[in-house]
């Protein structure tokens, strides 16, 4: 046996002994959802920075817009290495590059400085689309559903909790206590990652260059990551013309609510956190496509309620949880799909993924504004509904090729 047959042997071994350690898949999970929380701490936060450097709420609104923008840039910049590097080195040092911009946005002595740091806080907010396709890679096929669905579990619930909890150390201890809470908590998970994780050397001798090339190469030769990727699109896109529309809806006349009940609709997305896991199962046991025409009729039904019923109020909360539940299942189920294509390309295969996701999910935004603009609650469910017609064509009419 050489030294190659060698360490894949003992890659596999401790692969394997990892999987079996459910502690470990748990701080996995903790790490994607905590790594990616820090996108939104911001959020609650915008008025005590509005006052700590003297200007307007206006003004201070694009501090979240500059740490997507990051985020997204990240996601095309940097994930793409985790075909090419060390993946446990990799993920260590992003935590640290992670730690760093952090305590760069807490000591921000003005605007500038704070818009540069969130937007290199966004940059490096990438490590959870650093540990999915890795854990994807070393996990077999007949568990990956399962593996990946916990992982997203943690994900979704971190997302959610992050604005209360930033919200509250924020009103406590002033803003910048966040992001120092942030950083040390960031150095702790990578000290959990360098413990608990085997070490993981891609085969691949690509360069740079040829890696960001790659992403076009594998976009155009593999037909069903194009299908997943414009299909999670447009579901991300109708999800968000539902959810940037909704605050109008609620402060109507029909309702007469403020933002805060509106902020409070957004805890229905813990039905995502709390069935992950079980999707990821079913996605074992049925196959991911199958999965995806079921994630898509539900959608299409929480639509429809929302379309016909979202005047009442427990229509509107029974449309909400249905949409979300058809969301996070076709999310998951495209996710999975996707992993499957290619070995050892997984993390380019995510970051095609996830850069057309968050395409669609802006220009979803975009349209349901401008549909509730001129025709309020009716063009909004249109067009959702619309886009989930189109993902479904798109769905099955990629079953018959």
């Amino acid at each position: 046996m050489d030294s190659q047959e060698q360490s894949a042997l003992t890659d596999t071994t401790a692969f394997s002994n990892l999987l079996a350690n459910r502690t470990v898949i748990f701080t996995l999970a903790i790490a994607c959802g905590l790594a990616i929380a820090n996108v939104y701490y911001n959020q609650p936060l915008l008025a005590d920075m509005s006052r700590s450097f003297h200007i307007s709420v206006q003004q201070v609104g694009f501090i979240p817009t500059l740490t997507q923008v990051g985020y997204a840039t990240g996601l095309l910049l940097l994930v793409p290495l985790g075909d090419r590097l060390e993946r446990r080195q990799l993920i260590i040092k992003m935590f640290g590059l992670l730690t760093c911009t952090l305590v760069a946005v807490a000591i921000s002595p003005n605007v500038i400085w704070l818009s540069v740091a969130s937007f290199l806080l966004g940059f490096t907010s990438i490590v959870a689309h650093l540990i999915l396709p890795f854990v994807a890679q070393i996990t077999p096929l007949n568990q990956r559903g399962k593996v990946i669905g916990t992982l997203m579990s943690g994900l979704i619930v971190s997302v959610l909790l992050a604005r209360s909890v930033s919200g509250f150390v924020g009103k406590m201890f002033g803003w910048q206590a966040m992001y120092w809470i942030a950083a040390v908590v960031m150095i702790f998970l990578a000290l959990l990652i360098r413990q608990q994780l085997p070490v993981n050397r891609s085969p691949s001798q690509m360069s740079y260059p040829q890696l960001m090339q790659s992403l076009a190469h594998l976009t155009y030769q593999q037909p069903i990551l194009r299908e997943a990727a414009f299909n999670i699109a447009l579901v991300f896109a109708a999800f968000n013309v539902f959810w940037v529309t909704l605050v109008f809806l609620l402060e109507s006349p029909i309702y007469n609510y403020d933002s805060q009940v509106a902020g409070l609709f957004g805890l229905v997305g813990i039905v995502g956190a709390a069935t992950s896991s079980f999707i990821g199962r079913l996605v074992d046991r049925w196959g991911a496509r199958g999965v995806v025409g079921v994630a898509l009729s539900l959608a299409l039904s929480g639509f429809t309620i929302l379309w016909l019923a979202g005047n009442h109020l427990m229509g509107l909360i029974l449309g909400v949880i249905i949409l979300e539940l058809g969301m996070h299942s076709a999310y998951l189920s495209n996710q999975i799909r996707v992993y499957n294509l290619v070995p050892n390309a997984e993390s380019r295969l995510n970051t095609v993924y996830m850069v057309i996701n968050y395409t669609g999910g802006a220009l979803g935004s975009l349209l349901g504004s401008y549909s509730w603009g001129i025709w309020q609650w009716n063009g909004v469910c249109a067009l959702g509904f619309f886009l989930l017609i189109l993902a479904s064509i798109l769905h099955f009419g990629g079953r018959r090729r």
